[in-house]
């Protein structure tokens, strides 16, 4: 199974989804949903974009590619409670990874 393949259907169990609920939220047959799901079949990178919309994912995630965020602090001046707020931030971006994991 690729992990395109494994991504949707988690994503689709996270939101309760049924392979039929899900392919008439999205307009796409159920039996394409399954062959995505059972790594017979990729979508085109239209239905891709559409199913990394409607769970609001990035469709390098979507795909499995990581992706890298950056904060650069060069010449910035960050008082210690910026600092605090940018690490807080952090944690909060890596706690809703965490949620979609389980």
């Amino acid at each position: 199974m690729s992990n395109f393949s494994i991504i949707l259907k988690k994503l689709r169990l996270q939101d309760n989804l049924t392979q039929a609920e899900l392919s008439e939220k999205l307009n796409i047959s159920k039996s394409s949903i399954s062959m995505y799901e059972n790594g017979a079949r990729e979508p085109d990178f239209e239905t891709l974009e559409l199913i990394a919309d409607f769970f609001n994912v990035d469709m390098n995630y979507l795909l499995g590619h990581p992706t890298t965020i950056a904060a650069h602090n060069e010449n910035e001046d960050y008082t210690d409670e910026e600092l605090e707020e940018i690490e807080n931030f952090k944690k909060y971006v890596l706690s809703k990874r965490d949620k979609k994991d389980n």
